[in-house]
């Protein structure tokens, strides 16, 4: 009988069996990743294998920073270090709930992103007059933060908050992504909108650079792993301020029509209890509805339960209609926060 052969053990860094308060302490260079042999690697092979079948000569490399973005003087594109490890994926989860990027579905959707800041800048688009005239101005300030119109039908929508509104260089990213996603079918989706003379501007541009060798070709790594000084931890203090939100914290009437203050329903679960239960589904499903970060609802769902804690409110009724009502509250808040002028956002640049 032949014997099967066992697999050889990966060893795993030193950090991977430390606990988080430790692992924050460490500076990021210190963690010495790489993308050979990982699945991120793979991931690039099939952007670039989606690229060349398309006829584009430009072949985005890559390495591993602290975000994920693709610099202007490059035609590279940097990985964020969280998705080279189990153990990081973890920590980042811990620590900002969401992982971007952390399917291999979501991490192509990235990669088709940044793909389009590449074309730009290797084939320098944002120069034509025409680029100007449907996305905007390359030289156009970015902001700290962007108010989006989610009904609006003038730009695409691949990555969430509406972010092909942010700015010229993002909408194009965005349209470019779009077209370059296997099997979608673009003109039937966005058939109407006005989005569509985007999507085919795009695709007699790539046609006509197609075979064209690139005008950038200097692969450098801009700020690598390797030369981040700065720990975790700090990485991550710097990374929650960006997502926090002054959202409107008068919640009273809202929270009142939904639980109540009577004593009548004394005996009735603590409307903060009722919501720190469900959180996690509440905090999932209205991610999914608004785009919103999920940490960015986490702080919203830790000043409701407060509120609810302060006025002691009781979830009186059904629980099914509860979380229904609490749902669409959280929708509606959340709405309103994208809308607002003060709306602070994280920009994966």
């Amino acid at each position: 009988m032949a014997r099967r052969k066992r697999k050889k053990r990966v060893p795993q860094p030193r950090w991977a069996s430390w606990p988080d308060q430790r692992l924050l302490a460490m500076p990021m260079r210190d963690l010495k990743l790489s993308l050979r042999g990982s699945w991120l690697n793979e991931c690039l092979r099939e952007l670039n294998a989606e690229m060349k079948e398309r006829g584009l000569a430009v072949k985005p490399h890559a390495w591993i920073s602290s975000e994920w973005f693709s610099p202007s003087d490059t035609p590279g594109i940097a990985f964020p270090f969280y998705l080279a490890h189990p153990r990081l994926m973890r920590l980042e989860r811990k620590m900002i709930i969401d992982v971007e990027g952390g399917t291999r579905a979501e991490c192509m959707r990235i990669l088709r992103h940044e793909a389009g800041h590449v074309v730009q800048h290797a084939y320098a688009l944002h120069k034509r007059r025409r680029w100007q005239d449907l996305f905007g101005r390359s030289s156009t300030r970015y902001p700290s933060s962007y108010r989006p119109n989610p009904a609006s039908r003038n730009y695409v929508q691949h990555l969430r908050l509406w972010y092909a509104q942010s700015h010229p260089d993002e909408d194009f990213a965005e349209t470019f992504a779009v077209w370059l996603t296997p099997r979608y079918n673009w003109r039937k989706r966005y058939e109407g909108w006005p989005a569509l003379k985007k999507l085919q501007y795009v695709d007699e541009l790539m046609a006509e650079i197609a075979g064209q060798k690139p005008l950038l070709r200097r692969r450098v790594e801009v700020d690598p792993l390797r030369k981040l000084r700065f720990t975790i931890g700090e990485h991550y203090k710097k990374k929650l301020e960006h997502y926090s939100m002054d959202a409107p914290r008068t919640y009273d009437r809202d929270l009142l029509r939904i639980f109540s203050n009577n004593p009548r329903h004394g005996r009735s679960p603590s409307a903060a209890n009722f919501i720190r239960h469900h959180r996690a589904s509440f905090r999932r499903l209205v991610a999914k509805w608004t785009g919103e970060h999920q940490l960015t609802l986490d702080t919203v769902l830790d000043e409701m339960i407060e509120r609810c804690r302060e006025l002691k409110l009781r979830a009186a009724g059904p629980e099914r209609q509860l979380r229904q009502d609490f749902t669409v509250l959280l929708t509606a808040k959340t709405v309103h926060s994208l809308y607002s002028p003060q709306r602070r956002q994280w920009f994966a640049l």
